[in-house]
Formats: structure tokens, sequence, C-alpha cells
């Protein structure tokens, strides 16, 4: 089966627990590549790569996050598959206009 690639944005109460490091073993327990990273507004970005069932489960671990996480909304949007051979976590991303 081919792969797909979903991105994602999560909002609500997921920076500052552990979302993106659970994020990443749940994502190895799917054998799913990609990567997750914090948004200067709170929220969380994630690109989901794989077989369609195991991107569909991370999208939906992605509603409820780790324990401490409050979920409010997940935005799902498709998109061409990359090509990702592991999954990241990768810096927080930086505002418009902030110095690397």
């Amino acid at each position: 089966m081919a792969a797909t690639s979903k991105r994602v944005i999560v909002t609500g109460q997921v920076q500052g627990v552990f979302f993106r490091d659970s994020c990443r073993q749940t994502a190895a327990g799917h054998g799913v590549q990609g990567w997750v990273r914090n948004l200067p507004d709170g929220s969380v970005e994630a690109v989901f790569e794989g077989e369609p069932e195991a991107v569909d489960a991370l999208v939906e671990w992605a509603h409820e996050g780790p324990p401490a996480a409050v979920v409010d909304d997940v935005t799902v949007t498709e998109q061409e598959p990359r090509g990702h051979s592991t999954f990241q976590v990768r810096a927080t991303a930086l505002s418009p206009g902030q110095d690397r």
C-alpha cells in the first residue's frame, strides 16, 4: 500500500506536557516517520508519514495526546509524502521576523 502523509496542528494545552516526546514514541510504535515541533502560538505541528492505517492511528492519538495534555482542536491536512526516513522532534519554530 502506498504511503500517505498528513500535517496536523494541535491546539490547547499541548506545550510543556511532553507532547513532542510522547508523539515521537507513539510514532515509533506505529512505524510512522515525520516530525513534530512546538509553534510560537502555543500549538504543536506534526507531519505523519507512512502506511495509511498507521498515520490514521497517530492522527487519532493527537486528539488526546499524552495524559497531561488538554487538546482543544486538531486540524488535519493531507499532503504529498516527502520520503521521511525517521521521526524527529524538531526545535520550536520561530515567529516571523525572529532571529535564529
